[in-house]
């Protein structure tokens, strides 16, 4: 059960480009051992790939962009949101253009197509970044850190100046099934000034109300509503979940953020990266329950 694991066989999920709005589809392949997560451009000549990995985020405005000499991929962090809660280590995914179907506005529709094929356990040993020590990262108000947790455990807050958003916190014990129930049908969201001036520059042709919620100055414009009252911060959680799949392996963590977008959760998982006295290497099994109890009450004021 601590063996690393891909998809059984290969799945579709088709939906159109949110800045295009052209139709575009996006197919997960299983992938060897030890491979970890690959974008292919297939309508590209030579199918040239990219590596999901914090060396290669080129953007983080609003959304997590990856990029090389060949393409980028924007909006990534959707479609392997998924992969960080089934734990799926190695997975090939094609695109047949630069854009990745916006679906709904969540995971849904890349969580379904996963788990309607099957995972498999392969023939290597699934190693995780395991916290040691606290790793912090802050910026002015934003702020973000990862203590010791024997699992993974997130825990998002934010907080907006609008009637119908305000201060959420969602709080996580992230695995397949909170994963599907809590967290992958939760929408990305906007405002309905932005949403507009962006149509005005020529992007977003996709959006529309069926995959974002838009709000006005006071209300949410969406005739349906929410399918929380909270969707706005679990939407939030997903969004980080995707971000850590930039990490390259499993996070073995409680990950806490403040008010902490894309661009904080990149800076966060670089400075793990630069914090090799506050991690290891570890095949569950390994004797890790010192460190989880020396930190089990650890916490910054929010």
């Amino acid at each position: 059960m601590f063996l690393q694991k891909t998809i059984r066989k290969r799945t579709v999920v088709n939906g159109i480009g949110i800045h295009s709005g052209d139709p575009c589809t996006l197919t997960f392949r299983p992938a060897p051992p030890d491979t970890g997560v690959y974008f292919i451009r297939t309508d590209l000549s030579g199918s040239p790939s990219l590596k999901v990995s914090a060396k290669n985020v080129q953007a983080t405005s609003h959304q997590t962009t990856i990029g090389g000499e060949a393409f980028s991929v924007a909006t990534i962090e959707h479609c392997v949101s998924a992969l960080s809660a089934l734990r799926i280590d190695n997975i090939f995914i094609e695109l047949d253009g630069p854009e990745i179907p916006i679906c709904d506005g969540s995971a849904g529709a890349f969580l379904k197509a996963l788990l309607d094929v099957g995972i498999v356990e392969q023939d290597q040993p699934r190693k995780y970044c395991y916290i040691t020590e606290p790793i912090y990262f802050s910026e002015g108000e934003k702020h973000a850190y990862v203590v010791p947790y024997h699992g993974l455990r997130v825990t998002v807050t934010i907080d907006f100046p609008h009637p119908k958003i305000g201060k959420q916190t969602v709080d996580l014990d992230v695995n397949e099934q909170s994963f599907g129930r809590d967290i992958a049908s939760a929408r990305t969201f906007g405002f309905l000034k932005d949403v507009e001036a962006l149509q005005a520059r020529g992007l977003a042709k996709g959006g529309s109300l069926d995959n974002c919620v838009v709000l006005d100055n006071s209300e949410v414009v969406n005739p349906e509503g929410l399918r929380w009252v909270d969707e706005f911060v679990r939407h939030k959680a997903l969004d980080a979940l995707g971000d850590l799949v930039t990490l390259e392996m499993p996070l073995m963590g409680h990950v806490v953020l403040y008010k902490a977008g894309h661009d904080v959760m990149n800076k966060l998982v670089r400075k793990i990266w630069d914090s090799p006295n506050s991690y290891r290497h570890v095949e569950l099994g390994a004797d890790i329950s010192e460190e989880v109890e020396r930190y089990s009450g650890w916490s910054v004021p929010l």
